[in-house]
């Protein structure tokens, strides 16, 4: 989608009042203190790089990219800005949107997941090819919109604490809410770095107990990787003392299906 080269796409000035912001704008926060110090850059050496906008009715533009420079143009005073006009759909309107702030590197973790989500979400399209246009890996998107199963209270949290995509990684093996938020209030208050925070999520899944029908403490531990590497580590030390032990697993859609086989020649009968 290279419609910047196109030579029709000439700049023009476009009046600030006939713009309106992108319904798929995937930032939704912008840092008031930053928008002061552009509007002063602009209001000194003016707009740089135009906008990129899209005619959606007779008087009305809409913006793809550039809504920060359209905001800090206010702000310095501008009631007309240079913007580049494109051609374009709903769906590449979104698309490059999302491309546009995704190529800056400055959105904020959820930002970028909730963008992510909706684009595929709005526009029927799988994560296979969100991850083709945005140039990531197929596993990469899954990560990101796993993160939306953090409540918005979490998210939240991790963005005023200024914590990172992998603190927000770790806290999702923890399905339980209450035990989640009183992992995250921890790792806050005690600053914990990315090793740290996982170390302590370790801890805490092995240290929740519960009281079954007969009154005896039982283990709860919900991430099922805990008894994947337990299986795989049992398998990998036969193979290390002469066993040839092999493990193979199966993707049965609602569950995982593992078949270990040990050769009974190996095995050395009870006396």
């Amino acid at each position: 989608m290279n419609y910047l080269s196109k030579p029709e796409n000439r700049i023009c000035e476009i009046p600030t009042i006939k713009i309106r912001p992108n319904k798929t704008q995937p930032r939704k926060i912008f840092d008031e203190d930053k928008l002061r110090d552009l509007a002063k850059s602009i209001e000194e050496n003016g707009i740089l790089q135009p906008l990129t906008v899209r005619k959606v009715s007779q008087s009305e533009f809409e913006i793809i990219a550039g809504e920060r420079r359209l905001r800090a143009a206010v702000i310095a005073g501008f009631t007309k800005v240079p913007c580049i006009i494109i051609k374009c759909n709903d769906k590449e309107s979104a698309m490059l949107a999302l491309l546009e702030n995704l190529q800056r590197c400055d959105l904020g973790i959820f930002e970028e997941a909730r963008g992510i989500s909706r684009l595929i979400r709005r526009y029927g399209i799988t994560q296979k090819q969100a991850a083709q246009k945005l140039g990531k890996s197929q596993s990469a998107v899954a990560n990101k919109l796993r993160l939306l199963n953090l409540t918005y209270d979490e998210q939240d949290w991790i963005v005023q604490a200024g914590l990172s995509e992998r603190h927000a990684r770790a806290l999702l093996r923890i399905y339980d809410q209450e035990l989640r938020k009183e992992a995250l209030s921890r790792i806050i208050a005690e600053n914990l770095n990315v090793a740290q925070s996982e170390e302590l999520i370790e801890n805490m899944l092995y240290n929740c107990a519960a009281i079954d029908k007969k009154g005896r403490r039982k283990i709860i531990i919900r991430d099922i990787r805990i008894f994947i590497n337990t299986i795989n580590k049992a398998v990998h030390t036969m193979q290390e003392a002469g066993i040839d032990a092999v493990c193979k697993h199966k993707d049965k859609g609602d569950y995982l299906e593992y078949t270990v086989k040990i050769p009974k020649t190996q095995v050395e009968k009870p006396a």
